[in-house]
């Protein structure tokens, strides 16, 4: 496996010229002279003072704060110096309001120091949820190897994850592990493309490749947001066709062809998007996409159901994995303090045995819970297909639209008239009766918009994914700019009236 040094990192990812070290010498205490004389060689053999190194660079010309391991210095092991390093660099980047860039690699506690270095891992932790308090952003990069305390504390605890190619990554190292428990890892369950693959980090890329992210992330979220109010939509030029009944929304929302989340998150541009690839826990779906986005001209968490990554087209049914990943969207929209938008369209959650035993109604009520306390603005879209309970867990929303021929059902068409009539042929009539097209949900006061499709979305989509972003975009300026309609007291009030409403 290859090591990439620390300043090899630096060589690589900051512009050349721009590395400025805050570094200053180590201090160790009364120590042993064997502990002395290790440090010594540990010195001369990595060329470095200590087993981090810190300061700032520039990105494409953005200041960047970083903290990286060497492993070469001790195994990159975290002792008392070395904590109070990085503890330092952490705290000087919240004060410079810099994005934060860690990179370990490090098979942990120091032995010479033993619990004592331990217990530092939680003051490290500490530090970087100063810098996140903070919202700002923090990248972390896997490097081979990094394993023990230091992968279970402050190098798992990114907004951002990546790591380095054929990375021995994971909890304990596999010798330790097959010493500890007599049985060894499988091969390859310990590395960093495996890891991605899991959903536990969000992909491996080369060093390169890290230099690109990080100019991305900063470009996405901490370029300068557009103030200016977005230009005002012409009303006879987006005059909706009124679908004919609520089954005739039903059946164009149901069109193979019709465009949904992918087409929203393309017409943004690969350069304004930032798509994270799992929970973080080891649970990934492509029935949920989250990404960070530039829309309209500011940073935005965008969580989206693709219609397209679920049944009829594929076999992936939105189950609890992909509601646990929406949940790390709205987590990471309050983090980094980030307007969110949730995309609805979907042909309802999973009905199965695994989906009942992993908690489905309870995942169902965790989403929409954080939906409803969240602390940004939020807007909701029912894009096409809103059925079940699936849909309504990412429903709430400071504003929520829906496009003329969006709909919201309690279950399937099919499902409510085989309990009614036992049969499926009374499907229209149960979802005339049921009032789930977008004009009867804006009547009833559950949505505050509707979304014009002057034809029908498959047959002009992409006139209908600009019509969408500009309402996204319309409705968060609004947001933004009237700040008594934003936030956790709002929804309250908002939902407790909907209850008033319908039954007055």
């Amino acid at each position: 496996m290859t090591r990439t040094s620390a300043h090899d990192l630096i060589d690589q990812v900051l512009d050349p010229g721009t590395f400025i070290s805050w570094d200053t010498p180590p201090h160790y205490g009364d120590i042993s002279q064997d502990y002395k004389d290790a440090l010594a060689r540990a010195r001369e053999k990595s060329g470095v003072d200590e087993a981090v190194i810190t300061g700032e660079g520039e990105v494409f010309g953005h200041r960047v704060a970083f903290v990286l391991s060497e492993f070469g210095f001790l195994g990159g092991s975290i002792g008392a110096a070395t904590a109070r390093r990085i503890i330092d660099a952490i705290h000087k980047a919240t004060e410079l309001r810099l994005p934060l860039l860690i990179s370990p690699s490090s098979g942990g506690t120091r032995m010479q120091e033993g619990s004592p270095a331990f217990a530092l891992m939680v003051s490290i932790t500490t530090a970087v949820y100063r810098h996140k308090d903070a919202h700002l952003p923090f990248l972390v990069y896997l490097r081979n190897p990094t394993t023990g305390g230091v992968m279970a504390s402050w190098g798992s605890a990114g907004h951002f994850t990546y790591a380095e190619p054929g990375s021995l990554l994971g909890f304990l190292g596999p010798r330790v592990v097959e010493l500890t428990t007599g049985k060894p890892i499988p091969e390859g369950v310990q590395s960093g493309e495996n890891l991605a693959d899991k959903g536990i980090i969000d992909g491996v890329i080369s060093p390169t490749g890290l230099r690109k992210a990080v100019q991305k992330i900063v470009n996405v979220v901490l370029s300068p947001r557009c103030d200016e109010e977005p230009a005002a939509i012409d009303p006879a030029a987006a005059e909706a066709v009124t679908p004919e009944s609520a089954w005739a929304a039903i059946e164009a929302t149901r069109r193979m062809d019709r465009p949904g989340l992918q087409n929203l998150l393309a017409a943004l541009g690969p350069d304004n998007v930032i798509a994270l690839s799992g929970t973080g826990d080891g649970r990934k779906s492509p029935a949920i996409a989250v990404v960070i986005a530039r829309l309209g001209g500011r940073p935005v968490v965008i969580i989206g159901q693709d219609r397209h990554n679920q049944p009829p087209h594929t076999d992936t049914e939105m189950g609890t994995s992909a509601l646990r990943f929406a949940r790390r969207g709205i987590m990471l929209a309050h983090s980094l303090q980030l307007p969110l938008v949730s995309i609805i369209d979907t042909t309802g959650a999973e009905l199965s045995q695994e989906a009942e035993e992993s908690a489905m109604a309870g995942s169902i009520a965790r989403t929409l819970g954080e939906l409803v306390d969240v602390d940004v603005p939020t807007v909701s879209v029912i894009l096409g297909q809103g059925c079940g309970g699936g849909a309504l867990a990412m429903l709430p929303a400071d504003k929520v639209l829906a496009s003329s021929n969006g709909w919201l059902s309690p279950l399937p068409p099919e499902g409510a008239s085989a309990i009614i009539y036992r049969d499926t042929e009374h499907a229209p009539q149960m979802m005339e009766e049921q009032s789930v097209a977008a004009q009867a949900l804006l009547k009833a006061g559950i949505i505050d918009e509707i979304i014009p499709e002057t034809v029908d979305a498959a047959d002009a989509p992409e006139a209908f994914v600009d019509t969408v972003l500009n309402h996204i975009t319309c409705s968060l300026w609004e947001l933004e700019n009237n700040p008594r309609r934003v936030g956790r007291e709002q929804r309250f009030r908002h939902y407790e009236k909907l209850a008033d409403h319908l039954t007055a």
